[in-house]
């Protein structure tokens, strides 16, 4: 004889049996200008996921939707398994955010800066003590608690952010830009706690960013451009999508270089703000017959695909000259596909 459970306790909660994040036909719009044009993605739970893209190109906005700061125009967007229109409180209550801009009281001290996170998320009090010793050991920030925020450095302003984000136990962690101003040694140590924190709490983290070596880290990322995504899947797999070495090229006329290489060469050569690239099978075999059809070569270099590839390739520009000017050239034959 077996004993029936009550259905609702089968029931398993939404961030356990859905995607971290749904989102389908997102779409955000400010008067005349469309900032999210329409973008479906899905980050399954667990993953380590990035948002890959210059400034300007709708993470900011998109994440600022996943965390219910910015109402969509239209299209819905699920965390945990919570619409953020609709269940804005729930979706709260299973997130933890660090901005771009520092958002601590530089007079009060960390663990003030924690209780207050605390009591503004109704923590029980039962359970605050625990927890917030736990993550002021997880960030390496227990032996400075009682120090004011003032005295950190930007590096341990960013870990205490973290530390907050984690507070009250979020399935999905937010990291917007988490990295802008830190040296490349507060860089490096940073995401080693986050690595860390990783394996400790089981979560998803959201990461968007501009850096390709962060975007390297990743399970997945998704590189976004002028608010739409154009690829997503694993660095590995998209890298090996573009499957081409680059050659780069600086010259004494470089659209000169790419017209003639296109016209009489019959490879794809873009002109970018250092010069030009070209992207072949072989670079190293194809180098010599760059100086056969009499280009001014003044440098050459070989150099396997990277993520910069794959966002010039897809977009027509680098990711630095995409945040500037903005100016384009046609994207390549590649379509939005999950590699």
């Amino acid at each position: 004889m077996s004993l029936a459970l009550p259905s609702e306790a089968l029931e398993v909660p939404p961030y356990e049996r859905r995607p971290a994040i749904e989102i389908r036909g997102l779409r955000k719009r400010y008067g005349d200008l469309e900032a999210v044009k329409g973008i479906d993605l899905e980050v399954p739970a667990g993953q380590l996921f990035g948002f890959l893209g210059p400034n300007g190109a709708g993470k900011s906005t998109t994440i600022k939707i996943l965390c219910t700061l910015v109402r969509p125009t239209s299209g819905e967007a699920l965390v945990s398994g919570f619409n953020v229109v609709e269940d804005r409180t729930e979706v709260r209550r299973h997130i933890g955010l660090v901005f771009q801009e520092p958002t601590l009281d530089e007079y009060l001290t960390a663990e003030q800066n924690l209780r207050f996170h605390a009591e503004i998320y109704g923590m029980a009090r039962s359970t605050v003590e625990a927890r917030l010793d736990s993550v002021l050991a997880m960030v390496g920030l227990a032996d400075r608690r009682k120090d004011r925020v003032s005295t950190f450095s930007g590096g341990l302003k960013r870990r205490l952010e973290i530390g907050r984000g984690l507070l009250h136990s979020p399935r999905v962690l937010f990291l917007d830009e988490p990295t802008i101003g830190l040296d490349p040694q507060s860089r490096v140590t940073l995401w080693k706690y986050v690595d860390q924190l990783r394996l400790q709490e089981e979560i998803t983290v959201f990461l968007t960013t501009h850096y390709m070596d962060e975007a390297e880290r990743c399970d997945r990322i998704a590189i976004i451009d002028r608010g739409q995504i154009v690829v997503e899947g694993s660095p590995a797999g998209l890298k090996a999508g573009v499957g081409q070495d680059r050659i780069h090229l600086r010259t004494g006329n470089d659209r000169e270089a790419a017209d003639t290489l296109t016209n009489r060469l019959g490879v794809k050569a873009i002109v970018t703000s250092e010069g030009v690239d070209v992207f072949t099978d072989d670079g190293e075999a194809f180098v010599p017959r760059i100086f056969e059809v009499g280009l001014s070569v003044r440098s050459v270099t070989v150099t396997k695909p990277t993520l910069d590839d794959v966002f010039l390739a897809y977009t027509g520009n680098r990711i630095d000259d995409a945040a500037g000017s903005g100016a384009s050239f046609p994207p390549g034959p590649w379509s939005r596909k999950r590699s």
